[in-house]
Parts: C-alpha cells; structure tokens; sequence
C-alpha cells in the first residue's frame, strides 16, 4: 500500500513532532511504500525568509535520516523540486468549490493566532490534495486534527472524477491516535508557536535546563501527586515501558517524592533515547552532500511517478492532446 506524508520545515523538530507522527512515519515505511516529502511550498504560507527556508529544510531531511529514515525503500524529496505538483494543484482548482475552501477550520484558526491572510494559505487544501493525488497515496497517516484535509481532498478527488472520469484514486486517512497530544515545557500542547518545545537534536545542556523548568504545582515532597495532571509523568510515559510507568505512578501516588527527582529521571530518558540518533545526526551534519543526494535522487523517483499522474489528468481536461 502505498502511504503519502509530508512534514513542514517550519523550524526545528521536537520531540512532539517525532512522537506524534514522525515514530509513526518511520514504522509505516517497512511494510508499505513509503512517500515522504519536505512540504517547502507550504512552509511559504508564513513568509519565512529564503535563508530560513533552505536551512530548515535541510535540518529536516538530516533529521528524518538520522532517525531511521530508509532512502533506500523510502521516496524522500523536497515539494519544490516535484513542479508537476502545482500544476496539478491549478488544475485541481478550477474544480474546487469557494463554499468547500471557506468551511475548513485551519485556515481560520491559523488567521485568528496571527498568521497573515494570504492566499496560500486559504488555498492550501488544494495544494494539499495535489501533494496526495499525484502520486496515487492509497493511506495518509495525520493526526485527528488534519481529518478534515483528507475529506477534503477525497472531495476534491470525487469531483474531477465524476467529471473527467475514474482517474484519481481516493485516499484512505489513517488516524495518528497513539499519542493525542504531547505536553511542552509549560504544560500546553508541544509546539513551536508557544516556545515551549524539548528539540530532537537540541544540546544535552539545553535540554537539562528546559526539563528542569517544567511547571509543577506546589505540592509538598512528602504528599500524594497526581499524576494525570503532571507534565513530567506524561513525558515521562513516552520513554517508559509499562512496568516503569506503573512504578513512577506508584511513587507519585504514595508521596515522599519530589519532582526535582521525576525531573532528572526524565532528562536522562531523553539523552540515552535519543542518543545514537544524536551521533547519526552529527554525521550528517558533516555530509550535506549526501542528504542533498538523497533528496534529488528522490525527488526523481517521485516525478517520475507524478509525470504519469499528471498525463493523464491533462489528457482527461483537454490539454495537449
């Protein structure tokens, strides 16, 4: 089956990211086929600069090869380098509803937290369909917060195809709901926007001292915590297996333990887990020409694919023939 992600360099990854979807990405790849891209186009919607752009993208394809990517079995490009995509995203336009475009939720809720109004931004479903379509994506793994993108493109797909034929497949989501959300630092939802996220690939230094300011109540070291209201218990169950949960849930529940302690358990969790993607990352770090190779090779691989796609959705509208 083939299964269809991207992931926006939108600045530096965090653990959020790899356990909320990445881990997953990673999993998927060994039993179906894997076609995962660097969503650079999307990334413009929030007008970073050019050289935030090139660097971002390059620190996210260093991070998905560090992390167990296999470009070997996996298609792995950057959007840019696939143009049959926005060609694809025009024509698939001319068939989209304004009315369906103006009920999708994101681009409402990324306005009201400040992001400019561009059009990008209020077309980016339809891109996102494109992304999809192209390359016949039979699973998307997203979380349950990008469902709606998914009925929006099998929508899409459903249109152009009643009107030009039976030549899009229709993709299937497949629901992330392994890890609901992931806690920051301040005990929201791990995320760059709130500067409150632990990096994949941050120093052991950095990542000491951010765990260290966790917020936590004012509980005393010799009473019962509660730990489903604890950003520390709920990192903490993303490193541990059962038996060492259930052990941390004891101690909280019982008292005489202080959270400095839950605190520094959970910075060494972080450090040995992360540890030899750490050192794979920094060989990479060292070899940008091969994660620029890897990236190229992949994007030929994918256009290669995209280009019979894109044939035959010109041919069915009209064009070239």
């Amino acid at each position: 089956m083939r299964v269809l992600s991207g992931i926006q360099p939108s600045g530096r990854l965090h653990i959020g990211n790899f356990f909320g979807a990445m881990r997953q990405h990673l999993e998927l790849q060994k039993e179906h086929d894997g076609f995962y891209f660097i969503a650079d186009y999307h990334a413009l919607t929030s007008n970073p600069s050019a050289e935030d752009i090139a660097s971002r993208t390059l620190d996210v394809a260093m991070d998905y090869l560090a992390l167990g990517l296999d470009p070997e079995k996996t298609v792995f490009w950057r959007q840019s380098d696939v143009p049959e995509v926005t060609e694809l995203c025009w024509l698939l336009s001319c068939i989209t509803p304004m009315g369906l475009l103006q009920r999708c939720t994101s681009y409402k809720d990324k306005v009201a937290q400040g992001m400019s109004a561009n059009h990008g931004l209020f077309a980016y479903p339809v891109l996102q369909a494109a992304d999809i379509l192209i390359f016949d994506s039979e699973l998307v793994p997203v979380g349950a917060d990008q469902k709606q993108h998914i009925e929006v493109t099998r929508d899409i797909a459903q249109r152009f195809n009643n009107s030009y034929g039976e030549i899009l497949v229709l993709p299937k989501e497949h629901i992330i709901d392994s890890v609901a959300v992931v806690v920051g630092i301040d005990g929201r939802k791990m995320s760059k926007s709130y500067d409150n996220t632990i990096e994949l690939f941050e120093s052991e230094k950095s990542v000491k001292k951010k765990i260290m300011r966790i917020v936590t109540d004012s509980t005393p070291v010799e009473e019962p915590k509660n730990p489903s209201r604890c950003s520390i218990f709920a990192l903490l169950k993303l490193f541990c297996d059962k038996d060492e949960i259930a052990d941390w849930q004891r101690r909280y529940l019982e008292g005489g333990m202080g959270y400095g302690e839950a605190k520094k358990a959970l910075v060494g969790k972080v450090i040995e887990y992360f540890g030899p993607y750490r050192a794979k990352r920094a060989e990479l770090q060292e070899d940008t020409d091969y994660v620029r190779k890897v990236l190229a090779d992949g994007a030929e691989r994918a256009r290669a694919v995209a280009a019979k796609t894109l044939s035959k959705v010109r041919y069915a509208v009209g064009l070239g023939r």
